[in-house]
Formats: structure tokens, sequence, C-alpha cells
């Protein structure tokens, strides 16, 4: 795979490059560029998280990078997830890379790095208190949409020293490649500006796109496109905005359901996303199942036809969402397997649906 070709699949999982050139650059230059990305190991995983970072991250080390996962226990203390129980936390990171072995994630390509490793480290910590002392409060609490906050949260201090760690960890794990979602923007552009006057290089920042959540927009306006990322994506909190990875049949089906998808509309309709961004890039097709009085059945080779359809009309939002729901019920299939048949698995679930109760 030459440069460009490693160029154009990198590309096509990017919402937003930072930019274009310098990673054309990184791939000219290096054969084997250091990508990262992060989770807060924090209660359930959804689909999001699960399918769709699989491809991410497959798509990367096919083109040749090698990968960090880099496991946030620390951070997610410190943003008192599980109660700010370390142990609870560990034992959460752990189910998740259970479900990433699962849903088809090539994990010999992957390399976990746990937070609680890098934190025994005193140059570590000498980093984050550089980028500290090289950052105005403003600036940090401006970060705090990577935590899942908003600035007008009460954060607590520990929270101010996230965004500080965050920073930190790219610069001591000598990553190249920032490879997190768009809405941790801001704290990965704190980064490359910080970079110089930290002797180090600018990381490149490709940042994958946000899967919306399944409920009705928020009608918020005049926010800048992370803010609005933010504003829009799944949550957790809100368990019939998301479909999660152990989530039955059933309750796919009845999530999508009741989704937000107005007739003949592409932006922001959340069931669309849900084709582009999981059915298409792993089955590469859709098959729409309907009587022949309502067109019959009809089996679309891309996104950009079932779009194209969509916007003309021709096909219906209740045939949509069925369409869907069957094929990520197919793509579950897998990860149901996994955590019926692997005692380890069905611990770290049980686990998890304990705590998340």
């Amino acid at each position: 795979m030459d440069t460009q070709e490693r160029l154009a699949l990198i590309s096509s999982v990017a919402e937003e490059l930072v930019t274009r050139e310098e990673l054309e650059a990184l791939l000219a230059a290096k054969k084997n560029p250091v990508a990262y990305d992060g989770f807060e190991p924090s209660g359930r995983i959804h689909v999001a998280q699960g399918l769709m970072r699989a491809h991410t991250v497959n798509a990367l080390t096919k083109a040749g990078c090698g990968f960090i996962f880099y496991v946030a226990d620390w951070h997610a203390m410190a943003n008192n997830k599980m109660g700010g129980d370390l142990e609870r936390i560990r034992k959460v990171g752990e189910y998740f890379i259970e479900v990433w072995r699962a849903c088809g994630m090539d994990l010999e390509k992957v390399r976990f790095v746990w937070a609680s490793d890098l934190v025994n480290d005193a140059e570590y910590w000498r980093l984050v208190v550089r980028i500290a002392m090289l950052s105005t409060v403003k600036r940090i609490v401006r970060c705090a949409q990577i935590m899942g906050r908003k600035e007008s949260d009460a954060l607590s201090a520990a929270q101010i020293l996230y965004p500080c760690m965050q920073a930190a960890d790219i610069f001591h794990m000598k990553v190249d490649i920032c490879q997190l979602g768009l809405d941790q923007r801001k704290v990965n552009i704190l980064a490359r500006e910080l970079a110089p006057q930290l002797g180090y290089p600018k990381p490149v920042v490709v940042s994958h796109h946000m899967l919306m959540g399944l409920g009705t927009p928020s009608a918020a306006a005049g926010e800048d496109k992370a803010d609005r990322v933010v504003e829009l994506k799944m949550s957790k909190s809100k368990p019939d905005s998301a479909i999660f990875m152990m989530d039955a049949p059933e309750e796919v089906e009845r999530k999508l359901a009741k989704a937000y998808c107005p007739a003949a509309q592409v932006a922001e309709n959340p069931v669309l996303e849900y084709a582009r961004y999981l059915v298409f890039p792993k089955l590469q097709t859709m098959e729409l199942v309907r009587p022949e009085r309502f067109g019959g059945t009809v089996t679309f080779a891309s996104y950009s036809e079932l779009e194209s359809a969509y916007q003309r009309g021709e096909v219906h939002p209740a045939d949509l969402k069925k369409a869907v729901g069957e094929s990520l019920n197919e793509m579950l299939l897998p990860v149901r397997h996994h955590f019926e048949t692997s005692s380890k698995a069905a611990e770290l679930q049980r686990f998890v649906q304990d705590v998340t109760r």
C-alpha cells in the first residue's frame, strides 16, 4: 500500500483532519506511525463505541499504524465515573476489551495501555504540570466537553486536571496521530499548540464522526462544530438514545422503531447515520424487505444509493428502521454468542449489569 492509498484509507474514517498535508507527510516519512484512541471505562458500551470504533481502528492498522488503545482508568476516576472506584473502573475496562474482541477489532495489531501504568512515571507528572503551567484555567475549562461536561458545570479540581493529563498522554506515549472522536477536538488542538513549547512534534488529529442519539435533535444554534457534536451524540444516561452492544434483538428493534426519522430528511437523521457509519462499512449492502405494493424488496449496494432513494421519498421511515434493525442484529450476533459461551466475558457482563443498575 503506497502513501496515497494509506492516506485515502485513514481519510475514509475521518470527520476532520488537522491537517491533511501533515498526515500525508507523516505517512511518507514513517511506515508505522503511532496512532491512539482512548476511553473512560464508564459502564455499558454502545454500538458507536463497539462496532464503529472497531471499524475505525482496523482501518488505521490496515494503513500501517501501530495502534495504542488507552484505557483512561485514572481519568475516569477523576471524572467520578463508577463513583471514583478505581477497582470497578478497571473491571469495566476489561469488559470493553472483551466486547472489541468479539466484534472484530484486530487485537493482534492493538496495544492496550492503562493510565494506571503511566502515572507511576515521574516524567508523566512533569509533563502534566508543564502543560498546566502553559495553560490558563479558562482554556482548560473550555476543554470540559472531553469529559462529557459543559463549561458552565461546577467542575471539581480533579476535572480541571483531566485535560492536562490527556494532553500529557499524547506526548508521553509519543503519539503521531490522535485518532479520537470529534468531541475530543479541543484538547487535541491544545496539545498541538503546546507541542513546540514542550519540545515535541505536533500530533496530527484524525477525528472520527460521533454517532448521534436516536432522539429528536436539539434546536440549539450558534455552537461550533465540536459543541454541536456533543449536543447531538448518544448518551448513556438516556438509554433509549443509544443501542448497546448487549441489547437483545427485540430491544434493538424497539429503540429504532421510536427513533427520530423524518420522511425524506437526510440531515441529522440518526437512523440514516446508523446505516452510513455502522451497517455499510461492515456489511457493504443493506436489504430492505417490503411487500410488492410498497415497492418490493430492494438491495442497496452503497450508502449513497440508500440516501438518494430516501431523500426522493422512495423509502418509508418504517421500512428504513426495520432494515437497519435487522442489519444491526446480524452484526451483533458474534458479540452475543461470545458473551454466552465465554465464562470470563459472561462474568464481566454480569458485573457491568450490577454496577450500572
